[in-house]
């Protein structure tokens, strides 16, 4: 019999069963993947993802593998630029480690702790009794076990094999906005965080491990059909939107495969009698503003607080879900609006071209896109009538 079960071990479920068995909670982690193995992301994690990495100790072990450090952000709006810091002096900087070793890091990091890791594992069957969840049924090849668990945590993405047992109550659902394309490109070098936008078209660039850059791009999901015979050439005419990046990249060279998805945007109650529900299986939100990582990371710490805590599991759990909420709702409503891929209204022109050359403004600017202010914060009246005053 554990404490918890968590089903899933990728950027939720490992750092949450690492915290849980810090605590002392007896916990098994399975995945239906071995490990170190890649999968779809665009795996940027923003300066407070990196803090929570430096405060479990894994920071170290992410910059061993030579993934670069990311201290600048640039946002190209065709007329202008905006470039600033996005982090904070204790934490000033981003990554873009691979999946493939970030995953194995965090993975290893449960194992160190006491978590029982079991890589390969299928999930065949939630287990339910008298309305409650109570463990799963599953194993690799042939091999088949029932485990049971005070709590099983479904922290395996957004077609959850938990989430698809217990039915939770979906809310702000709005359907995939974009449709994204990404892959990796050799001699594109770069030491910033870039993102393009332009009406209808979006990219973004970012420095990885092995002298690579990812480079993302996408366009609405509407145009899905339009553009599937010819993704690479779709590609390239978007990046011709910007005539010096086009200029870059042609002399580049693409070195893997391009990856694609689309994402839909929803919160999910994030528990009931027996379970719960970490990281996109429990909120998504399009990957433009790529905070799907430090969300998963920040997720994980408030749940593994709340099933640790000497509370009633319901109240315990109500807390985590309105921390949730609260901090991560302002950013998924700029996401979707980023995500629409339209043109600018008048405001926000006016406010871009007021932080303009404005250092202080710009830091700013790029600290709300790396998720280190809340969209709350930084769009309240009264720091907009700040920035667009030019004050320093």
């Amino acid at each position: 019999m554990y404490d918890v079960i968590v089903v899933g071990a990728r950027c939720a479920g490992a750092p949450l069963a690492m915290l849980l068995a810090r605590r002392g909670l007896r916990t098994l982690l399975v995945d239906r993947a071995t490990f170190p193995s890649d999968t779809v992301s665009t795996h940027v994690v923003h300066t407070p993802g990196v803090a929570a990495l430096q405060r479990w100790g894994l920071l170290d072990q992410v910059t061993a593998t030579g993934c670069p450090p990311v201290g600048r952000y640039s946002f190209d709006f065709g007329p202008l630029t905006l470039a600033g810091s996005p982090g904070t002096p204790e934490m000033p900087y981003a990554y873009a480690p691979r999946r493939q070793l970030l995953d194995k890091i965090l993975v290893d990091a449960a194992v160190t702790a006491g978590a029982e890791v079991r890589e390969g594992f299928v999930v065949d069957e939630v287990l339910v009794s008298d309305g409650r969840v109570v463990g799963i049924r599953g194993g690799s090849g042939a091999s088949r076990v029932e485990e049971r668990a005070r709590v099983v945590v479904g922290a395996d993405g957004r077609n959850s094999v938990v989430a698809r047992a217990v039915r939770p109550a979906a809310y702000e659902e709005v359907p995939a906005l974009t449709v994204g394309y990404y892959s990796y490109w050799s001699n594109l070098p770069t030491d910033t965080f870039e993102a393009y936008s332009r009406p209808g078209r979006g990219w973004a660039v970012c420095p990885t491990n092995d002298d690579l850059t990812l480079v993302v791009g996408g366009w609405p999901h509407a145009e899905l059909a339009d553009h599937r015979a010819d993704i690479e050439g779709e590609l390239m005419r978007t990046f011709e939107l910007s005539p010096a990046f086009a200029e870059r990249i042609r002399d580049a060279k693409r070195e893997e495969r391009i990856a694609g998805a689309s994402v839909p945007n929803y919160f999910r109650t994030p528990y009931g009698p027996g379970w719960a529900l970490v990281g996109d299986a429990g909120y998504s939100r399009d990957f433009i503003t790529a905070q799907g990582i430090t969300d998963a990371f920040l997720d994980a710490s408030s749940l593994a607080e709340a099933l640790s805590a000497d509370l009633p599991f319901d109240e315990a759990m109500a807390g985590y879900q309105a921390r949730r909420d609260a901090r991560a709702m302002p950013v998924y409503q700029m996401t979707l609006g980023i995500a629409a891929l339209q043109p600018p209204d008048e405001q926000m022109i006016q406010l871009v071209s007021a932080i303009a050359g404005n250092q202080p403004a710009m830091d700013a600017f790029a600290r709300l896109n790396s998720g280190v202010t809340s969209p709350a914060e930084f769009f309240a009246p009264e720091n907009v009538a700040k920035l667009a005053g030019g004050v320093r």
